[in-house]
């Protein structure tokens, strides 16, 4: 049986690995359907994080959810993205994470999300934890534990 050192059992809590809120593009829940079509191909993103005016996370909306609400029955309809805002569009049934959660209630609520955000007690946005974090930190974990299994295999 192989022991490991305390430090690589430890696991990252979410305020560790998440991408802070002023880092994060995001929409406004009053903003056209346009602006937010703008943000995504600007920022290169899918989907951005809806936040009310007192920035208060009230879900997220995405390049898909536009073009599904644009799409009309023979073409898309792009003269309606001024006409619909955010709000109209946006998902609100999205998982978040607290600060304080740990690395593993990020990697559920990520299986099914490229992203997922975090918000505080009030409900508003601190960041987004991302799939990629979390992929890297077990990979980095993995090569760790596997390093130390070579080495006390070798002794």
């Amino acid at each position: 049986m192989v022991s490991l050192e305390k430090e690589a059992l430890r696991i990252p809590l979410v305020s560790e690995l998440m991408i802070p809120s002023e880092k994060v593009a995001h929409v406004q829940v009053g903003n056209p359907l346009e602006h937010a079509l703008l943000v995504l191909v600007k920022s290169g993103y899918s989907a951005v994080p809806v936040l009310d005016p007192r920035f208060k996370f009230q879900g997220v909306i995405s390049k898909t959810k536009i073009l599904e609400e644009t799409l009309g029955i023979e073409e898309f309809e792009l003269n309606r993205l001024s006409e619909i805002t955010v709000s109209e569009v946006m998902d609100n049934e999205v998982p978040c994470l607290q600060l304080d959660d740990n690395m593993i209630d990020a990697m559920h609520k990520l299986i099914d999300y490229p992203f997922v955000c975090v918000t505080n007690p009030e409900g508003e946005f601190d960041g987004i934890v991302t799939r990629r974090t979390i992929l890297k930190q077990f990979s980095k974990h993995y090569h760790e534990t596997l390093k130390h299994t070579m080495t006390e295999t070798t002794l």
